[in-house]
């Protein structure tokens, strides 16, 4: 997901949906600020403590909505959204703001129906990938693959930017 960011040393990350803030840590490392926005107070505190921990300074965390902070804070570069709460009013927003790509990761299938549709209809819509991760364990005295969850990864943003 965040491969598909192209983050560049001078850009303003924005992690909304940000929980336990690990995207966040591993953007911040390669852009000059992170915006970091959760609607849960409990997410933010272990954020902000698991960057402390990291020694990230560049990343400042938000508590509240996604749909009303985005209007308040500079306009991002890139955006990773890790859920799916309020897609419907917080993709216009980025569109209108001209944000060079957002990238969300879906696990849910009306998500990724949502998502794909709604950033079509505001023409940013790229690309989407599946992505399906399984893990070796064991089976009596073999080994067998035990999968995780698939994830899409759907990927959109400003053309031309």
């Amino acid at each position: 997901s965040l491969f598909k960011m192209g983050l560049k040393p001078g850009d303003h990350f924005m992690d909304i949906g940000c929980g336990t803030g690990k995207v966040s840590i591993h953007a911040a490392t390669k852009v000059k600020k992170v915006s970091a926005l959760d609607i849960r107070e409990e997410a933010i505190t272990l954020g902000k403590k698991a960057a402390e921990d990291a020694g990230i300074t560049n990343v400042e965390f938000f508590h509240g909505s996604a749909s009303e902070l985005i209007p308040l804070l500079p306009r991002p570069d890139c955006v990773f959204i890790g859920g799916s709460r309020e897609l419907s009013v917080v993709l216009p927003l980025l569109a209108r703001r001209n944000v060079r790509t957002i990238v969300l990761n879906a696990v849910k299938l009306d998500t990724i129906h949502a998502a794909i549709t709604l950033m079509r209809d505001l023409g940013i819509f790229q690309e989407a990938i599946n992505v399906q991760v399984s893990h070796a364990g064991r089976l009596g005295t073999d080994y067998m693959w035990r999968p995780a969850n698939p994830v899409t990864i759907i990927v959109g943003g400003a053309a031309g930017c």
